[in-house]
């Protein structure tokens, strides 16, 4: 074997393992690309939620106050009774 035709083997093995690399670096590319498209769905996803959670906390606190204010309201009525001589029972 002359050296022209190992030139030509080493040329067509370096051409090869180019492609060999081009390959798999795509692929991690298009993996990389894959995974920050799911993670950034993910972080929609927890954000839609905190944004639910915040809303149903707001409303367990309404309800909390209105009960209160209800409660407030019943024992105001009781002493009404009680003054007017009834049985607030």
């Amino acid at each position: 074997m002359d050296v022209t035709t190992l030139g030509g083997l080493l040329v067509g093995l370096g051409a090869v393992g180019a492609a060999v690399a081009s390959y798999l670096g795509k692929r991690s590319e298009n993996r990389t690309t894959s995974l920050n498209s799911a993670f950034d769905q993910i972080q929609e996803e927890r954000d839609g939620l905190r944004t639910g959670i915040a809303e149903r906390d707001a409303r367990i606190a309404e309800l909390l106050e209105e009960r209160l204010a209800d409660q407030v309201e019943l024992a105001r009525l009781q002493v009404k009774i009680i003054q007017l001589g009834g049985d607030p029972s």
